[in-house]
């Protein structure tokens, strides 16, 4: 039972996100020079899938506009807009039973970021023949997840979303494998939240329940999800680690883009990684910050930051631990080892 397709979510507001997410889909934000969702469907096509679909908003064209139809990874890309309004992830999947019909799949999270490869669970599933699969990890704050109950056998009994008093450390990451016609049966059985959601965690609690063979694995590598800034940030910072290792190109921790200019007294300490055309004089870069394309950055000091495309940042300040979006200036004089930490929406216009 090998699995060739995917669901990826694309849509919801991502309003812990705000301002960023006010104009800027979550998924097409850059983490380590790439866009969040390019991550997600990396990791699936590595595992074998060949079919992916993506959910949108109504009406918005970003993403399929963005990613494409899949030629760029050689496969094939479809998206379905999510209708009636926000009802649950379990609702994503229910509204793509079209494309799925009585096959297994993956439901994937897409602002979830795995370091580690997904092919070893997809290989636990197909040969373990389970009817649905659980990616584990171990969490500081299991009440923001759903959280995996077990009895005192260590035996899995249920999953409960957001207890208010965990049993344990453990959440259930966003990566899902179901097999064939599993899931949309467990959704004909299940109902609203109390919050107004059909929750994820409630198709696997009566699969729990229907006694159905479902599995569990504790994810190799790293995971998170990017809910809030600080999650952004970290997932750069370790998906910026892993370039480092992994990237030949990337000469003492620096990748640059085309047509890069490099002024007077531009210093780097990697892992940084530069978009094309921009422009570099008398700054300090790093470590950990992603430059978008076509920005401007003379006389700041930058680190831990995620900066998108056609940023003009100028003056003599510094700033850590922020994010700044498209086409945004900010330009002043301040004492560097008092540094801001902002975070700046689509064309802000900051001075001081």
């Amino acid at each position: 039972m090998h699995i060739k397709k995917a669901i990826l979510t694309g849509g919801g507001r991502a309003t812990r996100l705000f301002p960023i997410t006010a104009t800027t889909n979550k998924h097409l934000l850059p983490l380590a020079g790439k866009p969040m969702i390019f991550h997600a469907i990396e990791k699936v096509v590595e595992a074998g899938v060949t079919e992916i679909f993506i959910n949108t908003n109504p009406g918005d064209r970003s993403l399929p506009d963005f990613v494409g139809d899949g030629t760029h990874w050689g496969i094939t890309i479809k998206y379905f807009e999510q209708t009636g309004g926000p009802q649950g992830i379990a609702h994503v999947v229910k509204e793509a039973e079209q494309f799925i019909g009585n096959d297994p799949f993956v439901f994937y999270l897409s602002d979830n970021i795995l370091l580690g490869s997904l092919s070893g669970l997809f290989g636990e599933f197909s040969k373990g023949q389970f009817d649905c699969m659980l990616a584990l990890s171990e969490v500081q704050d299991p009440e923001r997840f759903g959280v995996p109950y077990f009895d005192q056998n260590g035996t899995l009994v249920d999953v409960v979303e957001k207890p208010k008093n965990p049993p344990n450390n453990f959440a259930v990451t966003g990566i899902y494998l179901y097999g064939p016609g599993v899931f949309f049966d467990a959704f004909t059985h299940i109902e609203k939240s109390a919050r107004g959601e059909y929750e994820i965690s409630s198709i696997h609690s009566y699969l729990l329940k229907q006694k159905k063979r479902v599995g569990y694995t504790e994810v190799t590598g790293w995971w998170k999800d990017t809910g809030k800034a600080d999650d952004l940030l970290l997932a750069n910072r370790l998906l910026l680690d892993t370039a480092a290792k992994s990237n030949a190109a990337m000469k003492e921790g620096v990748v640059m883009g085309a047509g890069v200019t490099l002024g007077d007294n531009v210093r780097f300490t990697g892992p940084v990684m530069i978009g094309d055309q921009c422009t570099l004089a008398n700054c300090s870069l790093g470590p950990y910050v992603t430059i978008g394309h076509g920005s401007r950055i003379d006389g700041v000091d930058i680190l831990d930051a995620i900066v998108l495309d056609r940023a003009d940042v100028s003056g003599d300040f510094r700033i850590e631990k922020s994010i700044l979006g498209n086409d945004v200036v900010m330009r002043g004089k301040a004492e560097k080892k008092s540094p801001y930490i902002v975070m700046l929406g689509d064309k802000s216009v900051v001075q001081f």
